[in-house]
């Protein structure tokens, strides 16, 4: 049986307009696991005690904001609270803690969507290659739509924050992992999504110019999961507690294993543990 050893992070994801199904790979230290082959297959997970952070390295006793020690938690831009709320973004009160990321990570073009992961959301992402993002595979989105395109991430929040008064904009993991949801109308739900924040959507324009906020003229994408079986009742593997476990590979499906007996596991949440990833 092949075996890896090293320090994970999240798995890679790709998927394209015309192979819609997810190809995941699981970084090993310098190696890629090549996960979509292995369902089916019996998998042997072993965790060393040892967590490295993902950003500098250094060996920490725990993990947080999934892979970070704690002086790069507090340190580092891209793990502050704006970042899950980007309604609070202050890059420009001059008050971001690395102007430079800053520039280039909130100071550009996102986009607000829709997607459907077993209920519908709204969420932001920065990047949607071949009409595809990677956030939406993560988030184990089955189907996705652009809804607007706006020139920064505190835009981006602010019209998050809008949609929240009529969506969701949390996926529910354990509805993620029942299966496949019921489709969508997604330019349905978007355009009645549109008009219901219309008014507010104005007095933003009003404020950030009128060509701040433009509606994407993007078509809904379908995206599948290399699943073969999905869990009945979902038993959350914990590497903390459990630091092993092995069992065949059902599926994968947003950054979740699922294993027979129901077992399912998020790998982005172990991101910096030193495993040994037998196949």
């Amino acid at each position: 049986m092949p075996s890896l050893t090293g320090n994970i992070s999240k798995m890679r994801v790709s998927a394209t307009p015309d192979d819609n199904t997810v190809q995941y790979s699981l970084p090993v230290g310098d190696e890629q696991v090549p996960m979509n082959a292995l369902i089916g297959q019996q998998l042997n997970v072993e965790h060393s005690g040892q967590i490295h952070c993902v950003h500098c390295g250094k060996k920490t006793k725990k993990s947080f904001n999934q892979g970070y020690c704690y002086r790069c938690l507090i340190t580092l831009a891209q793990c502050d609270s704006c970042i899950i709320k980007p309604e609070k973004c202050h890059y420009h009160e001059g008050t971001c803690r690395e102007p430079e990321w800053g520039e280039t990570n909130c100071m550009s073009e996102h986009f607000v969507y829709l997607a459907n992961t077993g209920n519908l959301k709204v969420g932001i992402t920065r990047h949607v290659k071949d009409s595809i993002s990677s956030r939406w595979m993560d988030q184990g989105a089955s189907q996705a739509l652009v809804m607007l395109r706006v020139p920064d991430r505190l835009t981006s929040g602010e019209v998050e924050t809008l949609c929240k008064n009529h969506i969701a904009d949390k996926t529910n993991w354990r509805t993620m992992l029942k299966g496949k949801p019921d489709l969508q109308d997604m330019e349905a739900v978007k355009a009645s999504l549109l008009a219901d924040i219309e008014p507010q959507l104005d007095k933003l324009r009003e404020q950030k110019g009128l060509q701040a906020i433009s509606i994407a003229d993007a078509e809904p994408v379908m995206i599948e999961y290399p699943v073969n079986n999905y869990p009945d009742k979902i038993k959350s593997v914990n590497l903390d507690k459990t630091p092993q476990f092995s069992g065949e590979l059902q599926g994968i499906k947003g950054q979740y294993l699922l294993l027979d007996d129901n077992r399912v596991i998020n790998m982005r949440k172990y991101a910096g543990y030193e495993l040994t990833v037998s196949y």
